[in-house]
């Protein structure tokens, strides 16, 4: 995915660290996005046989919450055609 993004020019950052608060906490557990786009989409790439599981999607919930971001895609490479879902949050 990433040489797509760097041949149509898109502004992107790979394995993004996103940091957590609670309560005004900086928390040390990290987090890291497969890719950002524009800082404004999130983008978690899955190869999984048995498709997007929920713990994927609770995963990508999890960093809509912590990243302040709204938009993000989950695509899965692991079945014989292409898979995703949006979650906006």
């Amino acid at each position: 995915m990433e040489i797509e993004f760097l041949q149509k020019f898109i502004d992107h950052k790979r394995e993004q660290q996103l940091h957590i608060h609670y309560k005004g906490t900086l928390l040390k557990h990290k987090f890291f996005a497969d890719f950002t786009l524009h800082d404004e989409i999130l983008v978690e790439v899955k190869a999984n046989k048995d498709g997007i599981t929920p713990e994927a999607v609770a995963q990508t919930w999890n960093y809509l919450k912590a990243s302040g971001i709204k938009l993000a895609l989950i695509i899965n490479f692991g079945k014989t055609s292409l898979e995703y879902k949006r979650l906006v949050y």
